[in-house]
């Protein structure tokens, strides 16, 4: 440890507003999934993409056995789906039940069908991240935003789920 106070690094760490998604797999034909907010774009050649998860995190081997799995990129409105994907110890079976979603058509991973956008991904390396691994996913496919006029992302910042203010 640096000396650093966990604490304090969390609030100041917590001042850089993220983005919200789900990252799911499918492990024995069970659905496994979990909201992340250390999601990003790496490369365009080839096309990567990274999100971070908890070693002890119950999605953490899951998502390493499925090898594919798909980002959904939650709107502004899914606060209660980014909220019960991130609750600890739910139920492993039918997770997202209530939640629509379908196999992405790539991977079979799940896709939640309210998404701005989907990434359907093969893992591509794994690196160790302290008390977290950081997953690196080759992306096989891409679910662009319906057009029109798209709800905005939701966003975490602070300790708090929010919404972007066009005003």
């Amino acid at each position: 440890m640096t000396g650093v106070d966990p604490a304090a690094f969390r609030r100041a760490a917590g001042q850089f507003a993220t983005g919200i998604a789900v990252i799911a797999a499918t492990v024995d034909g069970v659905a496994h999934a979990m909201t992340v907010s250390a999601f990003t774009s790496v490369s365009l050649d080839p096309v990567l993409v990274l999100f971070c998860v908890e070693k002890v995190a119950r999605f953490h081997d899951s998502v390493l056995a499925a090898g594919t799995w798909a980002v959904s990129v939650l709107d502004e409105d899914a606060e209660k789906t980014a909220r019960w994907l991130a609750t600890r110890g739910r139920p492993l079976e039918a997770q997202l039940e209530g939640y629509p979603h379908h196999p992405g058509p790539a991977t079979g991973a799940p896709v939640l069908d309210s998404s701005l956008s989907a990434l359907e991904c093969r893992t591509y390396a794994v690196h160790d991240g302290g008390d977290h691994t950081i997953v690196v996913g080759e992306v096989l496919a891409v679910s662009e935003p319906a057009p029109g006029d798209p709800p905005g992302p939701l966003i975490y910042h602070a300790g708090r789920y929010r919404r972007l203010d066009d005003g």
